[in-house]
């Protein structure tokens, strides 16, 4: 590899979407790249030729071991839709007159579906209008929704704190045991796959039974038939802990969290989820004077890199440092995958694999891995979730919190 690099952030931040920077960084350098540079908000800040260089904070191991323990996106993040090449070639041109200003050779962008959207039009482009550069997709999303690979970095980490502050709030609401039941509805990520509100069935274990009801949104959701199974859990129980994903939909096709109010629209058009734990605790406050309470984790559940699982972040470095492999090999228009080699014990490798069959797919949780009534998730989940939260990084702790490595 003759040139420089550069990798960028986008989309939602994960507890390990650093460590695939670090991946990107540690493999450049040992190729001989001189320059590894950051985009500065992705590929919007790119477009405004804001970049830094990636010397400055990772030059040394601890620079790189910092930044594995630090959450969000180092860089900073964006959600910026690139245009259709058609009609919009100045855009494009634009990019690769950057690259060409600071020597870029290869491009590596962190993110989910939407990013590898980006990756596809710049390496289509490049080929159509005769460029050397290349573009490789580095794989992130809390969601786990991108298809071909096994699961996504981010996803594991994710899973491990959902998990973990399930347990938690189970212990917490079985606390007092009071003749008049409490309901306690969790909201978890997921607008339309369940993989994170699936994750709550990995609280189970030999001290917790988890929660009493999960709904995903790869099924319709029945609000008669949901308020039954309250009425008759709590008939059984002192306290009930269901976990909820925030895209459910009954069956007109609307969101939960639509009902009786407006939501707002991001960027790429997306509705902005957030709402339904409040909705569904009202809904059976009102209809059965249980007390009840509403958990959102909202960010909590991506950002927690002191709880983040190794695995992950070993996998997010895998990837993040298989991409600059796979762009000095000659490759562009690929995204890196994991791919599960076997469970027992778990094993994992990385390949390369065309972006065309990735960008704008999204998959969702097997509905064989649902319950018939669409309540839980089966053994096979099981299995497929819990090598995925395995491991653990110790933060580096300051003053009594963990300390993070800040661009400045």
């Amino acid at each position: 590899m003759k040139g420089n690099v550069v990798v960028g952030q986008s989309g939602g931040p994960t507890a390990v979407i650093n460590s695939s920077v670090a991946g990107v960084y540690a493999a450049a350098k040992k190729l001989g790249v001189n320059k590894v540079y950051g985009m500065v908000h992705g590929i919007e800040g790119f477009l405004q030729d804001k970049i830094c260089d990636l010397d400055e904070y990772l030059a040394d191991e601890t620079g790189i071991e910092l930044l594995k323990r630090t959450p969000s996106a180092f860089l900073g993040s964006c959600r910026f839709k690139m245009p259709k090449i058609e009609g919009h070639e100045d855009v494009y041109e634009k990019i690769f007159e950057i690259m060409e200003k600071h020597d870029i050779e290869c491009l590596f962008y962190c993110g989910g579906n939407d990013s590898m959207d980006t990756v596809k039009m710049l390496s289509d482009y490049a080929a159509a209008h005769g460029k050397n550069q290349r573009f490789v997709g580095v794989p992130k999303t809390v969601d786990n929704d991108l298809p071909i690979t096994d699961h996504c970095p981010g996803y594991g980490s994710a899973a491990k704190y959902i998990a973990t502050s399930m347990k938690e709030i189970i212990r917490d609401n079985s606390s007092f045991g009071v003749q008049k039941p409490t309901v306690c509805i969790v909201e978890i990520m997921g607008r339309n796959a369940g993989w994170l509100t699936a994750a709550a069935a990995l609280s189970r274990g030999s001290d917790c039974e988890g929660p009493d009801a999960i709904y995903l949104p790869e099924r319709v959701f029945d609000m008669d038939a949901f308020m039954e199974k309250v009425k008759e859990l709590a008939a059984k129980k002192s306290s009930v802990v269901i976990a909820v994903s925030e895209g459910v939909q009954i069956a007109d096709g609307r969101f939960v969290c639509e009902l009786g109010r407006e939501v707002a629209v991001d960027a790429f058009g997306h509705k902005q989820m957030s709402g339904t734990a409040v909705i569904l605790a009202q809904k059976v406050a009102e209809e059965t004077g249980l007390k009840t309470r509403a958990i959102e984790f909202s960010t909590l559940q991506r950002a927690a890199t002191h709880i983040a699982s190794l695995t992950d972040i070993n996998e997010a470095f895998q990837v993040g440092h298989d991409a600059v492999v796979a762009a000095n090999e000659g490759k562009t228009g690929m995204m890196i995958t994991l791919d599960r080699n076997g469970d027992d014990p778990y094993q994992c490798g990385t390949s390369a694999y065309d972006i065309h069959a990735i960008a704008n797919v999204e998959r969702k949780v097997p509905d064989e891995w649902i319950t018939a009534d669409g309540t839980d998730l089966t053994d096979d989940f099981e299995k497929y979730g819990r090598p995925l939260i395995m491991g653990e990084l110790m933060p580096l702790y300051v003053n009594g919190t963990p300390r993070h490595l800040v661009r400045k």
